[in-house]
């Protein structure tokens, strides 16, 4: 039996909020945000396209619609004093429509229904793609710039759209960006699965011939993190408006190792076969080719930008979000892979 992890900093959170809204209340990171919010007795009213049945049991109040579509949103947000925007359209492969009605023009009907509602206090949930030019990223914190260059409509989109919510901090709405890496934990659909099923089918191939660190960082850590944002905003002299932070466990870790602690949950081998950076890179570009010429919608087995990705390091430096935010992770990593295990059993 899992025991609660104890969260500290949170104990002004029901006086600083009544009515929470969460864009993709149904993902993986927005469900966990929604529980801890009703655990801190806050109404939580979430966002989605679909129907989340297991939600409304937890107590949401679950409106359906389009994030694109601003009257939507703008009904949807209605008595909320609080948005926690995480809704966007992850991955690496489509077109850049696909990409930017979601992530630009979803993000700018949040803000401005944000503004007609008079809805003070705005959380979006970046990503530290926004900074990623495809070379090493080892300790760097939030003076880094966008990148010049991006690989992947996702980074180019997710910029735009946080470069928006911190133009958009004033002290009418009050806004921050947070930029988590690697989320993972039980009920993961994404990166979880994805890398059990290629470890599975013996697909699983570490990329470059350095193991290079990288940050991750559990679900339930993502999430406090942005109940502590919410906090924070709430205070007359908020030091985080405005302002976007890298959260991370705080432990980097090279890819490798945290590859073979998610497969160890269900008890496969270590994975140590390599292949080179630059081979990695060539076959992501090709394959980006010929699915583009053959209109293929589903995603390549590599890619240019996950080639880079997984041969490069990827480690932040968190001392910004642990000052202004009082951010520090709560649950370990390995702690975390405990949990994930017993859920995958």
């Amino acid at each position: 039996m899992m025991q609660p992890a104890i969260f500290p900093h949170l104990e002004s959170l029901p006086h600083s909020i009544k009515h929470a809204f969460v864009t993709g209340a149904g993902g993986f990171l927005g469900k966990v945000i929604c529980r801890m919010l009703l655990d801190a007795g806050i109404k939580v009213t979430g966002f989605a396209r679909g129907e989340y049945p297991e939600l409304c049991d937890m107590g949401v109040v679950m409106r359906q619609g389009d994030i694109v579509n601003y009257d939507d949103v703008l009904s949807a947000m209605a008595g909320c004093d609080v948005v926690f925007h995480v809704a966007s359209k992850a991955g690496v492969w489509g077109s850049r429509e696909s990409y930017f009605k979601p992530n630009v023009t979803g993000c700018k009907n949040i803000i401005e229904a944000c503004k007609s509602h008079s809805i003070d206090k705005l959380i979006y949930t970046s990503t530290p793609s926004v900074t990623f030019d495809g070379i090493d990223e080892s300790g760097i914190d939030e003076s880094a710039p966008y990148a010049n260059h991006f690989l992947n409509h996702y980074g180019e989109t997710k910029a735009l759209a946080e470069a928006m919510v911190l133009e958009a901090n004033s002290d009418e709405l009050k806004t921050v960006a947070l930029r988590p890496h690697l989320i993972w934990g039980p009920e993961d659909g994404h990166l979880v699965p994805r890398v059990i099923a290629r470890a599975k089918a013996k697909k699983l191939k570490l990329v470059g011939s350095e193991d290079k660190l990288v940050d991750t960082i559990y679900v339930d850590n993502a999430a406090y993190a942005h109940l502590l944002a919410a906090v924070a905003l709430a205070h007359s002299n908020s030091q985080c408006a405005g302002k976007p932070y890298y959260l991370s466990n705080d432990q980097p870790i090279t890819m490798a190792e945290m590859l073979n602690k998610i497969i160890g949950c269900v008890g496969l081998p270590k994975v140590d076969k390599r292949v080179p950076a630059s081979l990695a890179y060539v076959a992501g570009f090709l394959l980006e080719t010929i699915y583009t010429l053959l209109n293929k919608t589903e995603e390549p087995v590599m890619t240019r930008f996950v080639a880079k990705q997984l041969s490069t390091a990827h480690y932040f430096d968190i001392s910004a979000a642990k000052r202004d935010l009082k951010y520090s992770p709560v649950i370990t990593i390995d702690e975390g892979i405990r949990r994930l295990k017993q859920s995958l059993e």
